[in-house]
Formats: C-alpha cells, structure tokens, sequence
C-alpha cells in the first residue's frame, strides 16, 4: 500500500455541502456522508484539523448587503458555524472518530474555546478537531481562519472540498468548455482572480508555503484517494 502525501492536514468544507438537496440548513444525511468521507482518513492515522463555513445557514457579506451592519452580519455567521461544527462532530462520533470542538467564541457549554497548544494536543492523541467561529474577528472569512490554523497548526497541505474537481478558469458547472487547470502558482490564482479562496487566505498560505488542493468533495472517495494520488483535483502551490 502506498504512504499517504501527508501527515496532517487542514479540512476546508463549505457550509453548503452540509445542506445536501436542501440547499439550506443541515441536512442529517449529508453529515452523515461527510463523516464517512473524513473517517476514511482519520483511519489512517492521520491528523485532522477542520473548518466548515457557514453558507448553508447564513452569510454575513450578503446581510451587510441588504442593511445589516457588517459586523453583525459577520458575528452570526460565526455561530452559524458552531452549528455547523456541533452537527458533524455529532456525525463523526457515531462514526467512532474521537473528535473535539473548538470555538473561536466562548460557548463552553458546547465547545472548548481555541487555544493553539491545546488543538495541536488534542490532534496528537489522535482526535479530529473541528474549529468553528471563523477567526473570531469580524471581515475574515473561513478561507481565510483555514489558512490561518493550518499555519498555526503545522499542517503540510490545506485541503479544499468543493462540488467540482478542482479550479476551472469559469464555472464548469455553467460553462461545459470552462478548462480544468491541474497545477497553478499562488500568483496565478490571483493574477487571474479565480477565486477560490479570498486574497488574505491565498497570500497567508503563500507566505508559509503551505499548499492548497482543491477537490469534488461530494464524489464519494475523492477524499481518501488524493490523499494517496497527488493528481486528484487542483495544486496550488510555489
């Protein structure tokens, strides 16, 4: 059996995957399906930090759009996704994946809070750990606390799980000729603004040359074959 590429990585999932056909809320099945995927790993042995955004039950830029203040808008998504967090770790413990929950927010009933040393012991013994409530700080997004915690957590790769298999130069999903690219520089995806993760993410990995792959999370499998295959979805990287 071959090694897999990495020790320890960090877990980007959007919120809307967790919605599954509802396209809002959670959707118990589809945390079901996302525990099975991230189990597959963390059989492995190999630690697991992970985020979830929070677009299956709310959007702060797009509140501020309509007239709520920003940093309103911002703060409810980060509860937002604490329910998201709660919902899989609940999914991955029925699975038998010893997980823990941590908060950028203080909610000590239901999570620890977010101290660096004590996420990097909890991967050690060998639990995934769910970060949830974004940085803390309002105007960041959830790309942007991925590549903040994957550099903070000694992560060797910053893992991406969208609905296509990788970056397009337009949305395949729109666009049947849109170009799958296999491998791209940091300065290539924002030359080309192709939007994958925002600037502060992509320059943060940058800076700590820390990879990016991005890849069709709701294909079952895909997770656990790139982390054996250095050819499934898109390398962003120096």
């Amino acid at each position: 059996m071959k090694s897999p590429l990495y020790n320890c990585v960090l877990l980007k999932l959007s919120g809307e995957i967790l919605a599954g056909k509802k396209r809002f809320g959670i959707d118990p099945k589809q945390a079901k399906y996302l525990a099975n995927e991230i189990s597959s790993i963390y059989k492995l042995g190999i630690g697991i930090g992970l985020i979830i955004g929070a677009g299956n039950i709310f959007r702060g830029m797009k509140a501020s759009e309509q007239g709520m203040d920003r940093v309103t808008g911002d703060y409810l998504g980060m509860l937002a996704t604490i329910m998201n967090a709660i919902s899989l770790q609940d999914a991955l413990e029925k699975n038998n994946c010893q997980t823990r929950t941590l908060s950028a927010i203080n909610v000590s009933q239901i999570s620890e809070p977010y101290i660096r040393r004590r996420a990097i012991r909890h991967i050690e013994k060998g639990r995934i750990v769910i970060i949830a409530g974004g940085t803390g700080n309002p105007f960041f997004t959830t790309d942007s606390a991925a590549a903040l915690r994957a550099t903070e957590l000694g992560a060797d790769v910053v893992i991406k799980g969208t609905k296509v298999d990788g970056i397009y130069n337009k949305d395949p999903i729109i666009h049947k000729n849109a170009k799958k690219y296999e491998k791209l520089l940091y300065s290539d995806v924002i030359r080309k603004d192709l939007r994958v993760m925002d600037l502060t993410a992509i320059t943060l990995c940058k800076e700590n040359n820390i990879p990016i792959r991005v890849f069709n999370v709701k294909k079952k499998g895909q997770l656990k074959k790139l982390i054996f295959d250095k050819d499934v979805g898109t390398l962003v990287s120096e």
